[in-house]
């Protein structure tokens, strides 16, 4: 059957060293992307400008260091095995749960899908393009909003967002990432647990501000109103203490970043 192969080729390449290694790098540079987009948070913050605090920012950051495009072709191949890797994980998934089957399955896609969009970014700006997230973003909800039932997709999809970054919170705050760890005991296993719970809270926050402003731009009909990483980070700015906000959740991703050092680790492969 085409599934029992599909299950045999994802089993033999979990069983293969250098896959795993070429995962495990993926983390690493999962971790430099998100310090570098919090490093711009932080400077936009204090009034420094700094650019684009989403992906895109964090390349056209990269690309500009010696040995730039080199890293980014590293971070593009890094994200593509941690992708593939993830996607093994799917088709190997063993829960007697039906229901929490499906439901890992849909996880460990769904993060493939986010490691792939990173990747592809990576590669456009290795291969000398450009891209803009926030474009993006506004672009799609205007072809949505240019459908029929448009407003209930892009809800929806405002909606699945926001999940998104609560769960991040929850999983953050509950420190249930560390099922996915190895850890040995002592300062080690302290410290990564203050790094994971630390950096999930932050990311949460700031994916689930895209989803709320994708909410926004469906119930005010203005795809101009949503916007990737970037505006949400600088949507910040606009609240109340909006300034430290910004800080504290840039911080956080910086924080993030380190865990996927850590991450890369020990995960469980």
């Amino acid at each position: 059957m085409m599934t029992d192969t599909s299950k045999a080729a994802a089993s033999a390449a979990q069983n293969s060293k250098a896959f795993e290694v070429a995962a495990r790098i993926g983390y690493v540079v999962l971790g430099i992307v998100h310090i570098v987009i919090g490093a711009i948070a932080i400077s936009v913050s204090v009034g420094a400008g700094g650019g684009e605090a989403d992906q895109s920012g964090a390349m056209q950051q990269l690309v500009q260091l010696p040995f730039g495009v080199v890293l980014l072709w590293v971070i593009a191949l890094g994200l593509f095995a941690l992708a593939i890797w993830q996607v093994t994980e799917a088709f190997l998934e063993r829960d007697p749960d039906s229901k929490k089957k499906w439901g890992h399955r849909v996880k460990y896609v769904g993060t493939a899908i986010a490691y792939v969009s990173i990747a592809v970014t990576s590669l456009v700006y290795a291969l000398g393009g450009r891209s803009n997230s926030d474009q993006s973003s506004q672009t799609l909800s205007a072809q949505l909003l240019a459908t029929p039932g448009g407003v209930f997709l892009l809800v929806l999809v405002g909606l699945v967002v926001l999940g998104i970054g609560i769960a991040f919170v929850y999983r953050g705050a509950t420190q249930r990432f560390a099922k996915h760890l190895s850890l040995p005991s002592g300062a080690v296993r302290t410290g990564t647990l203050a790094l994971g719970t630390v950096g999930y809270i932050a990311k949460g926050i700031a994916v689930g501000i895209v989803g709320i402003l994708f909410v926004i731009a469906s119930l005010t009909q203005d795809p101009e109103k949503a916007g990737g990483l970037d505006a949400a980070l600088k949507s910040l700015a606009d609240l109340p203490f909006g300034t430290v906000l910004l800080w504290l959740v840039g911080a956080g991703l910086i924080v993030y970043g380190i865990y996927c050092f850590a991450r890369s680790r020990y995960s469980r492969m």
